[in-house]
């Protein structure tokens, strides 16, 4: 390999996102001086990111080789694959490739950010066709997944062939779509694959996922014992296949749907128009719903991540048009995605203390998740019996270990890799050959920033430390003012103090008094009257007087 990374008679796969992490996938294979990327996705902004809302790969490595770039192709419809589409493809500047269902969703992204005739967005009818860009011909392959038209890729290369899963399980009972069958699954690895690139997210199941089909009885089983009772069902908007379930438990319990939240909505209305929920109830609006009999309703809401604008929190604060009383019930057919637990937690407890009834995935068969556990993957290693295994899409803890499961289950090589590790896949012993940088940008307000950049590093230490602005006069003298410092009843002694202290310290420079000197003086007096008070370090701001009244 180059210097400049280009691949060369090689096949290359470097993940800029998904790997080392759960959500926002970024995949690059390169082959003979062409890059293809699978996947554009986001996460939503983390406690470490304060006040920003989505969290993106740096695209840097391939921005700077975008001449290189052949195209974008999109597995399926989640955030964590299509959500950085509208912030980064009109910049990249290559078409995109996707599915139906997949292709309305980013067509719909695309015209909410005014770059609708900017992007190519190419619709892959199913089960049609295939992709050749450059070395590399691409065709999808429909596996059960929690969305419709969840896809694994064959990149078919000069040196071998990828199987990409996507994201992925096995379902007897799929409810939506006809994933790929073991009969097909298993012509496939009859006709030899290189590289399994495969979903690591339940590697520690060790029980199979679960189908649809068993989550549509656990549910028309629950709705049906709460005879009398108003239900509130909250789950993923994007996962079709529960919606439909819940427009037959509607209509069978003999109760009107209510739909609350945009993006259930916006979900229903794409389905529709491609072909999906054709017998999807008529939904009530708010203001019928609430005149019904209490169980004559069943309520479909967004928020079971505890999102605070979602429909489920502003439910439980008693903030929207439908409400949910004493005796209610309200069922979370979701898991807990990690890291929203407190929020969670936090709508649950709004619940409870109202009195109403909650049952997750814990207490009743209301809930499937959309990865393979272990029996699935073993399935899948037998079926395409690869030569060489690479796990992506999970925390490193759980690449690690479908490593491990890979190699106790016989598949020759597997190799093991992070974001901004380049893996030669073919010709010769597959490894790393590299790493590079593979950074990561946020969305503060309207403007992409760098994630640990001086914006975010700085809002943190405000956070954690608070801040101190102090105002230097003329003759030396000095106010101090305070911002988050845990002082409370001392804070006017403090303050009185910290201003001594900086006066002190200004008339101790002898001499003429430059500038840059005072102002340090100055920031060492304050900062260190604030630690001997709160124990804290605070930022500081020191304002120093001039003839244009300039800051430093």
């Amino acid at each position: 390999m180059k210097k400049n990374f280009a691949p060369e008679d090689e096949l290359l796969f470097l993940a800029l996102g998904g790997s080392g992490e759960i959500g926002m996938n970024v995949n690059l294979y390169g082959c003979r001086g062409k890059w293809l990327m699978v996947d554009l996705g986001m996460s939503f902004g983390a406690n470490e990111y304060p006040g920003t809302e989505l969290l993106f790969a740096d695209l840097e490595f391939i921005e700077e080789r975008g001449d290189d770039l052949l195209g974008i192709v999109l597995t399926h419809a989640h955030e964590d694959h299509i959500g950085a589409v509208p912030y980064f493809a009109a910049d990249l500047g290559v078409p995109l490739y996707a599915t139906p269902f997949t292709a309305d969703l980013v067509r719909r992204k695309l015209a909410e950010a005014g770059l609708t005739g900017e992007v190519e967005l190419n619709v892959i009818e199913r089960d049609h066709g295939s992709i050749q860009l450059g070395p590399f011909e691409v065709s999808y392959v429909p596996l059960a997944h929690s969305i419709a038209e969840g896809n694994a890729l064959i990149i078919e290369t000069p040196f071998g062939r990828v199987f990409h899963t996507g994201d992925w399980k096995i379902d007897e009972e799929p409810l939506i779509g006809e994933p790929a069958t073991e009969d097909e699954l298993t012509e496939i690895g009859d006709e030899g694959v290189l590289a399994l690139v495969c979903d690591s997210t339940n590697v520690f199941n060790p029980t199979p996922s679960g189908s649809e089909g068993a989550v549509y009885r656990g549910l028309l089983d629950e709705v049906k014992r709460h005879t009398g009772k108003r239900v509130l069902v909250t789950t993923f908007a994007s996962n079709v296949a529960r919606l439909q379930t819940l427009g037959h438990v509607a209509r069978e319990t003999g109760r009107a749907l209510c739909i609350a939240g945009r993006s259930l909505e916006r979900i229903i209305e794409v389905s529709q128009d491609n072909g999906y929920l054709r017998d999807f109830p008529e939904p009530v609006d708010f203001d019928t719903a609430m005149g019904l009999p209490r169980g004559e309703l069943l309520i479909l809401a967004t928020g079971g991540q505890g999102e605070p604008r979602a429909a489920l929190a502003r439910i439980a604060e008693g903030q929207h048009p439908l409400s949910v009383s004493e005796g209610d019930v309200v069922l979370f057919s979701s898991r807990q995605i990690p890291g929203n637990e407190l929020a969670i937690g936090r709508v649950q407890n709004q619940l409870a203390e109202r009195g109403i009834t909650m049952i997750t995935d814990r207490q009743s068969m209301i809930h499937v998740s959309g990865h393979p556990g272990r029996p699935e993957l073993e399935m899948l290693y037998g079926w395409l019996r690869p030569q060489i295994l690479v796990p992506v899409h999970g925390e490193i803890r759980h690449m690690q270990e479908q490593c491990r499961l890979g190699e106790e289950s016989g598949i020759p090589m597997q190799v093991f890799q992070k974001n901004g590790d380049i893996v030669r896949l073919a010709p010769g012993k597959p490894g790393k050959l590299a790493e590079v940088r593979a950074g990561r940008l946020v969305l503060d307000g309207d403007i992409i920033v760098p994630a640990n950049g001086d914006a975010i590093v700085t809002r943190r230490r405000l956070a954690r430390d608070g801040l101190l602005v102090i105002a230097v006069d003329r003759q030396g003298g000095a106010q101090v003012h305070g911002i988050g410092l845990p002082l409370e009843e001392d804070y006017d002694d403090f303050i009185a103090e910290a201003e001594s202290d900086v006066s002190e310290a200004i008339r101790k420079l002898k001499g003429k008094r430059d500038p840059d000197a005072v102002a340090e003086a100055a920031r060492l007096a304050a900062r260190r009257a604030a630690q001997r008070w709160s124990g804290k370090k605070p930022q500081t701001k020191v304002l120093l007087p001039s003839p244009q009244g300039a800051e430093r």
